[in-house]
């Protein structure tokens, strides 16, 4: 099978008027350093071949949005390669970093669970629709002992309210989409039916210029990079054996 044939296969994209579709295929769409780097192509393609104006993400996974990283396999990969320890994790920030700054107005489809760093990646898109009849947000970080790193930290804050953002980390709790909807985190909770054609009609009503939002981006996110480039390095060399420890 040849590269590009197996990226397809772990996300892949169409494109419907002004928006681009994105499907992500790989079962519980956990981080692996070759599903961010699929996304990340993925990302370059839809920005460079493209004239979307809007990029929105959903799971082929009946039940799962994304379950954040793969620590099976970064304790196997760390393990085989020491250096993955601080490579995975700057991967993951260039991933977030790179959605968040996205030149195209972002939505997230959450049609299934969202949890640890699936959370984090909802919170870096600009609107979350969320599936009610199943499927919770939640940080487990706090449980599975797992330190966010300042970048994380910074993404969950313009996502949450404060009170909410204190409450997920501390407490691990998960949240179902009514909750999130009363909160103002996603725009509509929607049965799982009604999610997509929910989130692809006000996706289609956004023909935003990537030049503004991309302008835009850059000032409103200052604080949140400025941390990223600031703080994350720092960070994670002290943390022995990166995010896992």
């Amino acid at each position: 099978m040849r590269k590009g044939e197996q990226r397809m296969a772990l996300i892949e994209y169409q494109l419907d008027e002004n928006v681009a579709v994105v499907t992500m295929n790989s079962g519980e769409n956990r981080f692996t350093a070759e599903f961010l780097q699929a996304f990340l192509d993925l990302l370059e393609e839809i920005e460079q071949k493209t004239r979307a104006a809007v990029l929105l993400v959903k799971s082929a996974h009946e039940k799962i949005w994304s379950n954040g990283i793969d620590l099976e396999w970064l304790l196997a990969e760390t393990g085989l390669r020491p250096e993955t320890a601080t490579r995975f994790p700057a991967l993951l920030m260039r991933f977030l970093r790179r959605l968040l700054t996205y030149p195209l107005t972002t939505v997230a489809a959450v049609n299934g669970h969202a949890f640890a760093g699936g959370a984090i990646m909802a919170c870096a898109f600009d609107f979350r629709f969320m599936r009610s009849d199943r499927g919770y947000f939640c940080f487990p970080e706090v449980d599975i002992q797992i330190p966010f790193m300042p970048g994380m930290d910074a993404i969950l804050k313009k996502a949450l309210p404060t009170t909410l953002v204190l409450e997920a980390q501390f407490t691990g709790k998960r949240y179902t989409a009514a909750e999130l909807e009363a909160r103002r985190v996603v725009l509509k909770a929607c049965p799982a039916e009604e999610l997509l054609p929910a989130a692809l009609a006000f996706a289609k009503t956004q023909n935003k210029t990537r030049e503004i939002l991309k302008t835009m981006k850059a000032v409103t996110f200052k604080n949140i990079l400025q941390v990223m480039d600031t703080e994350d390095p720092a960070y994670l060399a002290s943390l022995k054996g990166g995010l896992t420890r």
